[in-house]
């Protein structure tokens, strides 16, 4: 079988292309945090850098050791790894940046006059579009009506995503341009809600949402650039200097491609090739694509076994507390599963399933288990996304089957009032389980699957050390035991999540040989009480020894 491990003639034309070497730079005068190369956490206060990396990090006597180095005093700010958030969707992000933001509204009613707002200011827009509404937080915590929107937007198409993407609320314009009526059946793995009479009544959940999108104007280049540089900017101000990527769509990985030739990233991707992509197998049969900055890495697939806890798509092994007769969803089935899978690890091809559900969780580690004799000596460090809830006696299988668990921490704050009403209090015992998988010598890679949760890691950061929401609720944490401590919560946003990744020998911890990727921070997080973890503030971002954002003063 023919080897799949392209290296793309752009790799080759940046080198060619690559900056001439700069002066060494010696950085001093602060308090940095990064990591050893068995993961240890370390101190130091100076940091040469030569030519974007490390080469070299101790204490003040590298000022003596280097004396004809450049110098940069830090004024004894903080110094972290970049942070990498290993669950985001970048060009999601990109488009919310640009739409209307309905998280957070407390009514359908509120929700649909900020739509409005946004509409009337935007006349130009063909289909008006936005994201972020969350039945649980409306009085009814009932799904919302096509009725609603149509009384204020008649006039043109309107479609605004659930903030976990995993549902779309819709206008009876854009359901008529979609073809969508009565006699329209739910797709396999998807489903369009029903009044009594049978009729639409707007909402459709995972894979229904795709009747809907075939219908929508794709992005033009214009819009893909200004998706790519909101999402970019937004996130390096943030701290973040490197991101993976869960779901690339062809037009994004088309874009990519073009924008790594013409070196317009700032921060790097790892992208994971969209599974359910009509063109999935076009992309795939080009092999890997690498690049000898680093800034752009394609070696993965992402597969999604089921939908989401809050719009009842997660699939369950019994059927939720808050609605009996109803076990999720399987958006891919076990079937087509079991195909892919072998086909991707022969090809050498890590595999990232999302599963929330203990259904999905299951199913995606009986299909790992399948192809274990297959992959075991390629070490090709499968990821499970999200594994939010876990049937007890699975969760020992991420161990024996060497699974990554790659998990959002802020997930479970946000989710913490309606989980329990989802699954009861005795499923609850195997969700956001983050401090039992690490006992069990399980990687956690974390991020924070942006745009469903802000992009923010210090949030992310403070979730997983307190798991407490940003107004300290619950007090002591909900389900305390399974806390990070701030070491293993930093670990997971650097190190840990570089290595699932395949890089954590050139990100991650700032140690020597590594690029220089670092954030500067107006804090010592460890010296600070946890609860003010979320406060903390990004001065600078370094991507590769360049300054990447300055934050004004």
């Amino acid at each position: 079988m023919k080897k799949f491990n392209t290296v793309l003639a752009i790799g080759a034309a940046l080198l060619s292309a690559a900056p001439q070497a700069m002066a060494a730079d010696l950085i001093y005068n602060f308090k940095g945090y990064g990591f050893e190369p068995d993961r240890s956490l370390v101190s130091f206060n100076t940091m040469l850098v030569e030519n974007g990396k490390v080469l070299d990090r101790g204490n003040a006597d590298l000022l003596k050791k280097y004396p004809d180095a450049s110098r940069q005093d830090m004024q004894g700010k903080t110094i972290l790894p970049g942070l990498i958030d290993a669950h985001g969707h970048f060009m999601g992000l990109g488009q919310s940046l640009l739409a209307v933001d309905v998280r957070d509204i407390r009514s359908e009613q509120q929700t649909v006059a900020k739509t409005l707002q946004f509409a009337e200011v935007h006349p130009e827009l063909e289909w008006v579009t936005g994201r972020g509404w969350n039945q649980v937080l409306w009085p009814d915590k009932q799904f919302p009506s096509k009725t609603s929107l149509d009384e204020f937007i008649s006039n043109r198409p309107v479609v605004l995503e659930r903030i976990d993407g995993h549902a779309v609320w819709a206008n009876s314009l854009a359901l008529k341009k979609a073809g969508i009526s009565k006699d329209t059946l739910d797709p396999p793995g998807g489903q369009l809600l029903r009044d009594a009479s049978g009729e639409p009544t707007g909402v459709l959940i995972d894979n229904a949402m795709d009747i809907l999108r075939e219908h929508m104007p794709a992005d033009t280049p214009q819009q893909l650039q200004q998706q790519f540089d909101a999402a970019q900017q937004h996130l390096l101000e943030l701290g973040i200097t490197s991101m993976h990527d869960a779901g690339t769509e062809k037009a994004a990985y088309d874009f990519y491609l073009d924008a790594l030739e013409q070196r317009k990233f700032k921060m790097r991707i790892y992208a994971m090739l969209a599974g359910w992509d009509a063109q999935f197998k076009s992309m795939l049969d080009k092999g890997f694509i690498t690049d000898p900055e680093d800034m752009l890495s394609i070696r993965s697939v992402k597969l999604v076994a089921d939908g989401a806890l809050g719009s009842r798509g997660a699939a369950l092994l019994k059927p939720y507390d808050d609605d009996p007769h109803n076990n999720g969803l399987m958006v891919t089935s076990e079937k087509q599963l079991s195909e892919l899978l072998p086909e991707l690890v022969k090809r050498d091809y890590q595999v990232n399933i999302h599963a929330i559900g203990d259904k999905a969780n299951h199913v995606a580690l009986n299909q790992f288990a399948a192809v274990r004799d297959v992959s075991k000596a390629r070490h090709l460090r499968h990821r499970i996304e999200h594994a939010q809830i876990i049937a007890l006696e699975d969760i020992p299988r991420f161990k024996s089957l060497d699974i990554i668990a790659s998990m959002q921490p802020t997930h479970a704050t946000s989710d913490k009032n309606m989980a329990g009403d989802r699954i009861g209090e005795q499923r609850l015992a195997g969700a956001y389980a983050w401090q039992t998988l690490l006992k069990q010598g399980t990687l956690i890679a974390a991020g924070s699957d942006f745009p469903v949760e802000l992009a923010n890691p210090f949030y992310g950061i403070h979730a997983a050390v307190t798991r407490q929401d940003r107004d300290n609720q619950p007090p002591g944490g909900w389900r305390p035991q399974e806390k990070m401590t701030l070491e293993q919560a930093l670990r997971a946003f650097t190190i840990d999540a570089a290595y699932a990744g395949y890089q954590e020998k050139v990100i991650g911890g700032l140690s020597k040989n590594q690029w220089a990727d670092f954030v500067v921070i107006d804090r010592d997080i460890f010296a600070i009480p946890e609860q003010d973890l979320w406060k903390v503030q990004v001065l600078q971002t370094w991507v590769a020894g360049k300054q990447q954002y300055n934050k004004a003063l």
